[in-house]
């Protein structure tokens, strides 16, 4: 039996969760979609890396080197054991969307090395005209752009799965989008603006049988879920720190092996070499040819702690505490006169990521007086334009609850919305 998440206790671990905002009023935080705060825990462990073991990592010969290197990696080997991953399959990047950038310029570098050195380059990776790339209606711009930059490089062509009234993915023409022209699918597991969760193992299973290589965007997923890599079916998950607890600064990119040989490096320079002539250079092993530079040290020591935290809670407590909370806030809504939610209505294969648009009311309007009641909200398109073109909306009023949450928090962002409708009468 599942232990419940206990907030009351969980709040306590969040310093920034004791302030209050706009007037004195206690905050009611609601936007862990867009970044989560910290607990004590990640907060100390960057501290004390700082105040003593700090120190360029890999190459330095005296103990706070030696100390800083085993930090580095230990958290690597923490954080790749929260996703079912080996450390040598984990790059650490500055954020999710550098790891989406990595992945779509392996294609582009390689793509562009072949002209000149075809034998030097892995084909799997070299896209020509007649090549396609696909995405989905409701990727977040950093799934997004990165692969029509790659299309607009390499002549390829850019193809998307469509989305059903109901905000899920339209399956029914899958395998005429994903076909032998496929070289690469790279698809949201959870929406971050719809909540969707998407069946990327079939979608990943279809990728291989026409030998396209497969990228996740997990972003909305891991933070909230049980999630092992390896069950995604991809080839490649990208995520980010920030969303599950962890510092600003750092994001994660897994591979399999196999496939992290083949890619050629995004950045290049110091610490991802092998060897280096004045004519050419030679590249170290993963997953140190994809950390160019001084690495995010502290970011993921903070990141390692974040995932400890998690694991104490239980993955699948984070879960059922969401889905709750889920279920709880689209009950909420229906009730309310002239609320709209974009995306599924219900609480099957669905995150805590819930938009909605308010009749009579710009999403802007409805996330400023949310503000003024200490609610914070995201408001826009969520970097997500597309998906809010596709359901006639310019922007939609977006919460997103955590671990920190309960029920008492959705029922003041409700008593705000009514709020909000009475103020502007509409």
């Amino acid at each position: 039996m599942l232990q419940p998440i206990d907030v009351d206790r969980i709040r306590k671990d969040f310093p920034i969760l004791q302030r209050t905002v706009r007037d004195n009023r206690p905050l009611v935080y609601l936007d862990s979609g867009a970044t989560s705060q910290k607990p004590m825990a990640v907060l100390d462990a960057e501290r004390a890396f700082y105040e003593t073991s700090n120190a360029g990592v890999h190459r330095g010969a005296h103990q706070l080197a030696e100390e800083a290197t085993d930090a580095y990696e230990g958290a690597r080997a923490t954080i790749a054991g929260f996703v079912g991953a080996q450390p040598a399959e984990l790059v650490f990047t500055k954020n999710a969307t550098e790891s989406l950038n990595l992945a779509a310029y392996a294609f582009s570098n390689a793509t562009a090395k072949a002209v000149h050195a075809p034998d030097s380059v892995d084909r799997r990776f070299v896209l020509s005209p007649g090549d396609s790339i696909v995405v989905t209606q409701m990727e977040h711009h950093a799934n997004l752009v990165p692969w029509q930059e790659a299309c607009a490089k390499t002549g390829a062509t850019l193809r998307w799965i469509g989305l059903t009234d109901e905000g899920r993915l339209d399956l029914e023409a899958l395998d005429s989008v994903i076909d032998e022209t496929t070289r690469v699918v790279s698809v949201v597991h959870q929406s971050n603006i719809l909540g969707t969760i998407n069946p990327v193992q079939a979608i990943m299973g279809r990728a291989h049988e026409v030998g396209a290589l497969g990228v996740v965007d997990a972003c909305q997923s891991i933070p909230h879920m049980p999630v092992d890599v390896h069950d995604l079916g991809a080839d490649l998950v990208a995520w980010s720190g920030h969303k599950m607890l962890g510092p600003t600064g750092i994001g994660l990119l897994w591979g399999r092996s196999e496939v992290l040989q083949a890619m050629p490096p995004f950045v290049s320079g110091g610490s991802m070499i092998e060897t280096v002539f004045m004519e050419h250079s030679t590249y170290a092993e993963p997953p140190k040819r994809f950390e160019a530079g001084t690495p995010m040290v502290a970011q993921s020591v903070g990141l390692a702690a974040a995932v400890r935290y998690l694991d104490d809670l239980g993955m699948d407590a984070v879960a059922a505490h969401e889905h709750d909370l889920t279920g709880y806030a689209l009950g909420q809504l229906e009730e309310l006169r002239g609320v709209r939610i974009i995306g599924p209505r219900d609480n099957v294969d669905r995150g805590s990521a819930v938009s909605f648009v308010v009749d009579g009311l710009h999403p802007h309007d409805v996330g400023q007086f949310l503000d003024d009641k200490g609610v914070a909200v995201r408001v826009g398109h969520h970097c997500a334009w597309p998906t809010c073109r596709r359901f006639g909306v310019p922007a939609t009023t977006r919460i997103s609850p955590y671990i920190y949450n309960d029920r008492a928090d959705i029922d003041i962002a409700m008593e705000g919305i009514m709020a909000a409708q009475k103020f502007f009468g509409v």
